[in-house]
């Protein structure tokens, strides 16, 4: 393990002895799994910007298409044949 040393307030130094002392562990191993548990839980949506993206998706949901399904079908296959031949050609710039 690697040792290190960080300031942290009274309160929060308070909270890990306290926490450390009620499961029995180390302070050492409530920090390193607070850190482990708070890692995993930032790569995720909050509630509001999970709502937010629910939003979105709603009303596009609802949304009257713009297009007639056919020309949008149209198009997605161009795309696909053009990526199956290797995209456009463009001349060196």
């Amino acid at each position: 393990m690697v040792r290190v040393t960080y300031s942290l307030d009274e309160a929060t130094v308070a909270r890990i002895r306290q926490t450390a002392a009620r499961l029995g562990k180390a302070q050492s191993h409530v920090v390193r799994e607070a850190v482990a548990e708070y890692a995993e839980r930032a790569g995720r949506l909050s509630d509001r910007e999970r709502l937010h993206a629910l939003g979105v998706l709603e009303r596009l949901r609802v949304a009257k298409a713009t297009r007639p399904a056919s020309e949008v079908d149209q198009e997605i296959e161009s795309v696909r044949s053009a990526r199956r031949a290797g995209g456009r050609r463009h001349g060196a710039a």
